[in-house]
């Protein structure tokens, strides 16, 4: 990238988060990635470069290190003319969600990341001229907590993005409840991965997200988004799966063009070989906890037609979901048993602040920093290095448990022979993929108070409303048969029988 001839309209607004917003070139296979602040608050170009840079590192060095390097795509600081960042900032200020923009993109310091644009293959430096699809999903928290120091027996029966789901739909976050549940997705069971995608096709949120050639063509950006359209999803769909002599339209055209989608993303999600050392945590089976959710639909839908919801039927070892699955299982003691360590950890820098670098809170995130996070030891000796451990080990999974993973995909050529990319089959036609990880940066120290409080926030609106409520329903039907009255008459015993 030449820094020196920047122009601002071959840019254009890709997409933002919580922390930072992303623009993308228009010929060339790159993003931009710029931090936001809000208003009154200002970093110096020192503090954000070093920022980016403990993005870089950590992506390098960990997140790569647990899932692979064809998986992990780090990216570089650059270093931008202001004018230019101060234009491109005002083009794309029309295009910003209205809920975003309480934060402004950092025009002050001229750092941002150069990374590839994830949502196209990657393997060329430059767009390709046939048509891209790129399915991003975020699958949250995959397991239910297995840690002895759980108080609540309700977080080891339902997990924690089911929970979760009632209490944003109570605070206005999202219209309804999403059928979706990640255990689904993460068993590695092909029916109950086709029901927990299709759930996200229909409730998407903010974990499901598609892209043609680039564009956004579906996904939800609030609870004021409109109704999911999937006939209008299947017309963009239907060249990728119907090029020729397909289905016309109408409602079979659409179920079977999503039906493929999904099948292909299924099949995706369970290839992959890339060597990721996520091997090298070793957590076994018998820290996995339930196989199921209670609330799950899938779950529950079976239970009611009086059949065993079928055994995670588990995932290939060097898939990314396998991988994610590990790397989120770090979380060894859940929030609840995080915390008091967390304390220890905060009443030592109170009395010794200035071991704060030394405990590489900060960074930086080299392989020493890595190396810790593989003692997977849960008996606590009392020492500020076993909380510390657990802290960082914890800051990682809730990295792995909010990540995103980008699936790629373009329509094979006739002669793909020379193509070297992996190749997903579909019913009608072939498809080369790639497969990326993005939102990978470590999750905030700071943040763990903001998690415990939450933690409980969720469990306790959910046990006292739904499973209540559910209680209540039980308790009226144990109520209802009690009300049965049985009535005994005499009757005379034939000749020659004694009572």
């Amino acid at each position: 990238m030449d820094e020196g001839k920047m122009d601002e309209n071959e840019w254009g607004y890709h997409g933002e988060g919580n922390k930072s917003l992303v623009v993308a070139h228009a010929q060339r296979c790159v993003v931009l990635r710029f931090l936001k602040f809000p208003p009154n608050r200002k970093k110096t170009s020192e503090e954000i470069f070093q920022h980016l840079q403990n993005i870089v590192d950590f992506g390098k060095n960990v997140m790569k290190e647990f899932l692979g390097e064809n998986y992990v795509h780090c990216g570089e600081v650059v270093q931008l003319p202001l004018e230019f960042v101060k234009q491109l900032c005002l083009k794309i200020q029309c295009e910003r969600p209205e809920s975003r923009c309480d934060k402004d993109l950092d025009t002050l310091s001229g750092y941002a990341l150069c990374l590839p644009n994830l949502a196209r293959l990657q393997t060329y430096r430059f767009t390709e001229h046939r048509p891209i699809l790129c399915v991003e999903i975020k699958p949250k928290c995959g397991f239910i907590p297995f840690s002895s120091d759980v108080t609540h027996e309700m977080k080891h029966k339902v997990c924690r993005y089911c929970m979760h789901q009632h209490l944003k739909v109570a605070t206005g976050k999202w219209k309804q409840i999403s059928k979706y549940c990640p255990l689904d997705l993460y068993s590695g069971n092909k029916q109950r991965m086709y029901f927990a995608l299709k759930s996200l096709l229909q409730e998407a949120q903010n974990n499901l997200k598609i892209f043609k050639n680039g564009e956004l063509i579906y996904g939800c950006k609030d609870a004021r988004s409109p109704v999911a359209d999937w006939s209008e999803l299947a017309r963009h769909l239907k060249p990728f799966f119907f090029p020729s002599n397909g289905l016309a339209s109408g409602p079979h055209c659409t179920r079977a063009v999503i039906r493929e989608l999904v099948r292909v993303i299924t099949r995706v999600l369970l290839s992959g070989s890339d060597k990721g050392r996520a091997g090298a945590l070793r957590l076994g089976p018998g820290l996995r906890g339930p196989l199921v959710c209670e609330a799950s639909p899938f779950s529950r839908s079976l239970r009611c037609q009086g059949k065993n919801t079928p055994e995670r039927s588990g995932l290939p070892k060097g898939c990314l979901l396998y991988k994610t699955l590990q790397v989120q299982m770090l979380d060894l003691l859940d929030i609840e048993g995080l915390y008091p360590l967390y304390r220890r950890v905060e009443r030592y820098l109170e009395e010794f602040p200035e071991e704060r670098k030394t405990l590489q809170i900060d960074g930086p995130y080299d392989e020493a920093f890595y190396q810790r996070l593989l003692d997977l030891s849960t008996e606590d000796d009392g020492t500020v290095a076993f909380a510390l451990t657990k802290v960082q080990q914890y800051r990682v999974a809730m990295t792995a448990k909010d990540c995103s993973i980008m699936i790629a995909l373009s329509p094979c050529l006739q002669d793909a022979s020379s193509d070297q990319r992996p190749i997903v089959p579909s019913s009608r036609s072939r498809f080369a993929f790639s497969v990326s990880v993005l939102d990978l940066d470590l999750k905030p120290y700071e943040s763990i108070p903001h998690q415990y409080k939450l933690d409980g926030k969720i469990v306790n609106y959910y046990s006292k409303t739904v499973h209540a409520k559910d209680a209540a329903v039980m308790s009226t039907r144990f109520k209802d048969s009690e009300d049965c009255t049985l009535v005994l008459h005499k009757v005379g015993l034939p000749p020659g029988d004694t009572e």
